[in-house]
């Protein structure tokens, strides 16, 4: 049995890791699933109601892309302007460097206190530790940063800090702080906690000697800061003591004052939901604002004040040439990722995070400022489910990203005891070392089609419990979890066997023969051929492999890449003889549409994508172009081929949409179809069900798992009578886990009564 370097077997690493996950759910999950799925609930309503959201995004990403690209002009440009208006400009190229700078500004100001703003970067480099180990008072203005600096902890999320508690938590924090007893105790109420706090945090604003802040933006042209806050006290903290440090990521930079109108437009739409933030300040310091003595009770001359803009590096440069973590420099800090994210919603930032940053753009970050290991236990967190991608302002595909970490990570393990028990049933592209349940997971094609050779024999083997045993020690498969069980005949046996029933066809047709419909389900691909044969298309079911999801879901991008290239050739005849590609999976077809490009030269991509459609996609457009749903299954008709099966005769259905397929917009065809044939569908407003594909099955994020699955559960309330559907693969496991019963894919429903 293979032990790990840092203590014990893979099977106990793994169990106090689902051990710490469920004691940060327990203790962060309920305060922070309230806030992130109201933030996520409050932006999607934002977005849809802009009616400019989709223009601005595009131009917020090319500010930013142009930006990165011009970056050392800018940083030139920038110098001049802050110097022209009577400030410093400092560049700190790392985090010691950077708290170097702003401990000599201290000295030289002969300072005791300085009073900070909310700034992520600031916590990047730790300038409180550096501060108040040289003998310096710190104190957070920001109510959420003020909260965990009293309590000795790191921010749960990028602009909600301290997300993870209560009301009631903090005033138990508070009146601990300040020994507050009796009458004099503070409540829970939100009211009396923040008017406490700002009493607090102004005296210490009165008395500091420098105010430190952040920014969200600087202006190269001008040297301007623009502050975005739902609180006064950034502007307070900049412009009330003698001195300003401004501390910002190079990344920061945009070339001029009209730059900042996309992004003013939608940082608050994104991150909380509001058409604006409270507060939009831009500053161009020194400002000319008199200092206030409130000792004397007069005013300085503003000509006194000082203004330090300390930019930080700290592997920023080496994040702008490196190709794949680039885009990670784009981001606006909103926190849409976490907010829309289901497992950050059930976790928060102390599991979902690394030193620093939080959230599935946080992967980016760590492994750029604080090296890759440093997003290594938040890495596997990211599923790659896609619904952070509309929700980023400035387009950023967070979960390649995350994807290209996971892929660095893999590559630098130790060779395993296990490399050996594998090797063989293990095409893929990757070297030695990486973990056996990733090996297990992204090679799942080859041991589908060997256990299909005998599939009873395979099935008993692995539901057995020796085999769980098995699986759970050497591949971290949770042993509450059963794998799917291997189909008798796979779906290109059957249709081999059974061969295209039409013979005058409208149209010719490939349907894609994704693993799990072909080694495990193959009902729903009978279902699939019914439902297009019913409508005129002769069907093909060609020899064409697994996509590349499987491999690329563990981070091993060169395996996918292999795949998504056999996949190419597999096809291409076929779309040679203009023959359109149907998938039934939809984490298939947005590899097709969406990770293809990143895996295939641009016109091996562009002609899958142009020609591939989800099942219920297609059907829509054949009944919308002259054929009739009437050939299909209705409600008012004989039983459908999946009723008939469960024995259920039901006109409501209960319908989940696969996370990508809701990505790539495709929901409505399956609502709309089955809305026609008479059905009465009803949705969730939970959009995620947290199963993932594999996820779901490893032992250290089952629990994870499961709790995102009963918050959908939950959402659907009582199912009693109705018949539960479901687009995804993951998604009909894991339903059918939480509900005990099979669920279905919706094509099923939609099938002729008497189809094979």
């Amino acid at each position: 049995m293979n032990t790990e370097k840092d203590g014990g077997t893979s099977t106990e690493r793994r169990d106090a890791m689902a051990a710490r996950l469920q004691s940060i759910m327990d203790s962060d999950g309920e305060s922070i699933g309230r806030m992130t799925r109201t933030a996520n609930q409050l932006s999607a309503y934002a977005y849809d109601q802009f009616d400019a959201t989709e223009q601005l995004r595009g131009e917020g990403r090319k500010i930013k892309e142009n930006a990165i690209e011009n970056l050392p002009a800018l940083l030139d440009q920038i110098q001049k302007s802050v110097e022209s208006n009577g400030g410093t400009v400092h560049l700190a190229s790392s985090a010691e460097d950077a708290n170097r700078i702003i401990r000599e500004i201290m000295a030289r100001e002969d300072a005791e206190m300085l009073v900070k703003s909310k700034s992520m970067t600031t916590e990047e480099l730790a300038v409180n530790d550096s501060l108040e180990t040289a003998g310096y008072d710190v104190v957070e203005t920001d109510l959420g940063e003020f909260v965990i600096q009293l309590a000795d902890e790191k921010p749960s999320h990028l602009i909600g800090p301290a997300m993870h508690k209560s009301p009631g938590e903090i005033a138990d924090l508070f009146n601990d702080t300040y020994g507050l007893t009796g009458d004099d105790a503070l409540s829970d109420s939100p009211q009396e906690l923040t008017a406490f706090a700002r009493e607090k945090v102004g005296e210490q604003i009165r008395q500091a000697d420098v105010g430190m802040t952040g920014a969200n933006f600087v202006v190269a042209e001008t040297g301007t800061l623009m502050l975005v806050t739902n609180e006064g006290n950034a502007r307070k903290t900049a412009v009330t003591p003698p001195t300003h440090i401004a501390v910002a990521g190079i990344e920061k930079l945009v070339p001029s004052i009209t730059d900042l109108q996309p992004f003013t437009e939608l940082i608050a739409r994104a991150g909380t939901g509001q058409d604006l933030t409270s507060y939009i300040s831009l500053l161009t310091p020194p400002v000319e604002t008199p200092i206030p003595d409130f000792e004397a009770d007069t005013l300085r001359p503003a000509d006194d004040r000082e203004f330090h803009l300390v930019l930080v590096d700290n592997g920023r440069m080496a994040m702008r040439e490196d190709e794949q973590l680039r885009e990670t420099l784009y981001c606006i800090r909103c926190g849409a990722c976490s907010n829309s994210c289901a497992n950050f919603q059930e976790l928060g930032g102390h599991a979902f995070g690394g030193e620093t940053y939080t959230g599935g753009i946080g992967t980016g970050w760590e492994a750029g400022v604080n090296g890759t290991e440093s997003a290594a236990e938040m890495g596997d967190l990211c599923t790659g489910c896609s619904r952070c991608v509309p929700r980023c302002p400035v387009k950023i595909d967070i979960p390649w990203i995350n994807t290209v970490v996971r892929d660095r990570l893999n590559r630098g393990g130790d060779p395993d005891s296990f490399d050996l028990l594998v090797d063989g049933l293990t095409p893929d592209e990757e070297s030695t070392g990486l973990d056996p349940q990733k090996r297990f997971f992204g090679n799942i094609e080859t041991l589908a089609k060997v256990g299909s050779y005998a599939p009873r024999v395979s099935n008993a083997a692995i539901s057995s419990q020796p085999g769980r045993w098995l699986l759970s020690q050497l591949f971290g498969i949770d042993s509450d979890r059963t794998l799917p069980a291997l189909a008798e005949e796979t779906l290109r046996e059957w249709y081999g066997a059974r061969g295209p029933q039409v013979a005058n066809p409208e149209r010719d047709v490939v349907l894609y023969p994704d693993l799990y419909t072909e080694y495990f389900d193959p009902e729903r691909g009978k279902a699939a051929v019914a439902v297009l044969e019913a409508l005129n298309c002769r069907v093909h079911i060609p020899p064409v492999p697994e996509s590349g999801r499987a491999p690329l879901s563990q981070g091993m991008v060169e395996t996918a890449r292999e795949q998504a290239e056999s996949v190419h050739s597999a096809l291409v005849s076929q779309l040679d003889r203009g023959r359109d590609v149907v998938v039934i999976e939809p984490s298939d077809l947005a590899m097709f549409r969406e990770e293809y490009e990143r895996l295939l030269p641009e016109p091996s991509f562009t002609r899958l994508n142009e020609n591939s459609y989800e099942i219920l996609e297609y059907v829509y457009g054949l009944c919308e172009n002259g054929e009739s749903i009437d050939s299909l299954s209705t409600a008012a008709g004989p039983l459908s081929p999946v009723e008939s099966r469960l024995r259920l005769r039901t006109e409501t259905v209960a319908y989940h949409s696969h996370c990508q397929q809701r990505t790539l917009g495709l929901e409505s065809y399956t609502t709309e179809l089955l809305s026609d044939a008479g059905y009465s569908v009803r949705t969730a407003s939970v959009e995620c069900c947290g199963m993932a594909g594999s996820f779901g099955y490893k032992q250290e994020y089952a629990g994870v798992s499961r709790a995102v699955g009963e918050e959908l559960a939950d959402d659907f309330g009582d199912t009693v009578g109705e018949l539960v559907v479901a687009s995804g693969t993951s998604c009909q496991e894991q339903l059918g886990w939480l509900y005990d019963r099979e669920v279905p894919h919706p094509v099923e429903l939609l099938a002729p009564p008497g189809a094979d």
